[in-house]
């Protein structure tokens, strides 16, 4: 037996024991053999040690039987019949016993040891206290989304010109791989929403639901930007469909239910609550605003359903915090109410339009809460306006406190934004404006950003430093699609093509056109004229913006 344990023993009795011995004791517990053994096996200090023990057994032994007699005694006379005595001789014997009724009774009395009276319960749902009415309820619209693709992979020799030459250049090889994720029906017609990272680049998408029936699936919108999927399957009967929860007032503490298929074991529910709420520092999606729960979530959840306690969908599991690669209790899923934005895009043709605020926000940091008169920090404030902007027309103003969208309470631009984004084109905002001290209410229509959303483009041609590029005019339609910065203005490289003038002369895709020619460059028709009015010029002075850089060059062609 190894391990180490500890002996407790009554005071009368361990006072005899001397340090030494207890040091064996525990020695003994570990199979240490204890020095000065005798000629009989035995050692003076294992005697003690079995006087010691038997001497307990017995101790332990008659308090048992003593509180049986007790307690048999107390049964009997609860069985008898009970006796009412005189007022007058109550009063006598108290009077001739006073000092048995002042006594206090014995702390190890059975009447002190009784135990704490317990309720019985009262209906049929506090002896059944469970989730499993939630579960049977949601869990058929959770379904397992497998998707397959086929890469190609090049062989390990390749890279080297020795072994290109005698192989006939390089040698890729064709591999399948496969991944697995969650989803929900959404609609009874077979409409499912997943994540996007489950099903991108997926050549072959199968749906298998909770009965075991297995389709085939369709892809009816891909976001990115919001990492959700939409699919769609051909069943013979409407499938069983999980509701939305409309409401959106779900709040920390709240219990909910993570359905999903982690590592492919098969369906499965494991509970925990709202951990937090409006999580926009995760930097996950490009509109970050997540429902953190502690509710285990494994690789395999991706796509299924977090569910409050009335079967209502509340959020689609997406990625989790974790240094190990399991659940970790930090767990993130996307509100129904961009899911329902993104749904309704899939099914009115495919392409999602979000409205653009039309204005640059930043978080109120401690002294611009002072400055403002503000008990904390809370709100996003007023930086830059887009000229004619929907959020210019709807009156709001630099320096403006952003207190809240909707009657939602939001504290930086990226709650704002999910706020604004999950309003339908054509809809009204209400947005809750702190100026000079006083609360405001200003109506913001809900439009798409300005501009052409592929960006308006031109292929550059002739003897010029950007012969063989792709350019493209900057506007808020075209950044918010593609992740730039939806202030930016004029000109970007969108493609270069290798062995032209562009290519060799170090013009990267993302490089923003500033000035040509020492003219400022804002839009695409500006830098054509340049281009053609010095087309055959033998120097051209040039300035770029890389990645927030700014680099001046003169090209000599």
């Amino acid at each position: 037996m190894h391990g180490y344990g500890v002996v407790f023993s009554p005071p009368d009795l361990i006072g005899h024991l001397s340090h030494p011995v207890q040091a064996r004791l525990y020695c003994l517990h570990r199979g240490v053999a204890s020095p000065g053994a005798d000629r009989d096996g035995r050692t003076r200090d294992e005697l003690m040690l079995r006087l010691l023990m038997s001497a307990i057994m017995l101790l332990a032994a008659g308090l048992g039987a003593a509180c049986a007699e007790d307690r048999t005694e107390r049964a009997e006379d609860a069985a008898s019949p009970s006796v009412q005595e005189p007022a007058e001789q109550r009063a006598q014997d108290s009077a001739e016993e006073p000092e048995a009724a002042s006594r206090p009774a014995p702390v190890f009395a059975p009447e002190a040891m009784s135990e704490p009276r317990r309720a019985a319960p009262d209906s049929r749902e506090q002896v059944q206290l469970s989730f499993a009415h939630v579960v049977r309820e949601a869990a058929p619209a959770v379904v397992n989304v497998y998707s397959r693709r086929v890469i190609n992979q090049r062989a390990r020799i390749t890279g080297d010109p020795f072994f290109d030459r005698f192989f006939g250049g390089p040698q890729t090889r064709q591999r399948e791989v496969n991944s697995l994720g969650s989803g929900v029906i959404v609609d009874a017609s077979g409409v499912i929403v997943t994540n996007n990272h489950v099903v991108a680049g997926a050549q072959d998408l199968r749906v298998v639901l909770s009965d075991r029936r297995e389709f085939a699936a369709e892809l009816l919108l891909a976001d990115e930007r919001t990492d959700l999927a939409v699919l769609k399957i051909e069943a013979d009967a409407p499938l069983p469909v999980m509701t939305m929860d409309a409401s959106g007032t779900a709040e920390v503490g709240d219990l909910v239910l993570a359905i999903g298929n982690p590592f492919g074991v098969g369906q499965t529910v494991t509970s925990g609550i709202v951990s937090a709420l409006a999580r926009t520092d995760v930097g996950i999606t490009d509109y970050a605003f997540f429902i953190q729960t502690d509710a285990a979530v494994n690789p395999g959840n991706s796509g299924g359903a977090l569910v409050n306690m009335a079967g209502e969908l509340i959020g689609v599991n997406t990625a989790i915090f974790s240094r190990s690669g399991g659940s970790q209790g930090i767990g993130f899923a996307i509100p129904a109410e961009m899911v329902r934005t993104v749904v309704a895009a899939a099914s009115e043709g495919g392409r999602v339009v979000r409205p653009w605020l039309g204005a640059r926000l930043q978080a109120v940091t401690s002294d611009l809460a002072q400055s403002f008169g503000l008990d904390r920090p809370q709100g996003a404030v007023v930086a830059e306006l887009w000229p004619g902007g929907a959020a210019e027309r709807g009156g709001l103003q630099r320096g403006d406190v952003v207190l809240a969208v909707d009657g939602q309470q939001v504290n930086d631009e990226n709650g704002a934004r999910f706020r604004f984004a999950t309003r339908t084109i054509g809809q009204d905002a209400r947005l809750t404006v702190l100026r000079d001290g006083e609360e405001l209410t200003l109506t913001v229509p809900a439009e798409a950003a300005p501009g052409v959303l592929e960006g308006q483009r031109l292929s550059v041609e002739g003897v010029n430093p950007l012969a063989g590029a792709e350019l493209v005019q900057l506007s808020p339609a075209f950044n918010e699609e593609n992740g730039i910065d939806p202030f930016a203005r004029g000109v970007l490289v969108f493609a270069v093509s290798p062995r032209t003038n562009a290519g060799f002369i170090g013009f990267q895709p993302g490089d923003r056109i500033v000035s040509f020619m020492g003219e400022p460059v804002e839009d695409l028709p500006t830098l054509a004229r340049i281009l053609r009015q010095n087309d055959g010029a033998a120097r051209w002075p040039v300035e770029i913006d890389r990645r927030g850089e700014r680099i001046r060059r003169e090209v000599r062609l």
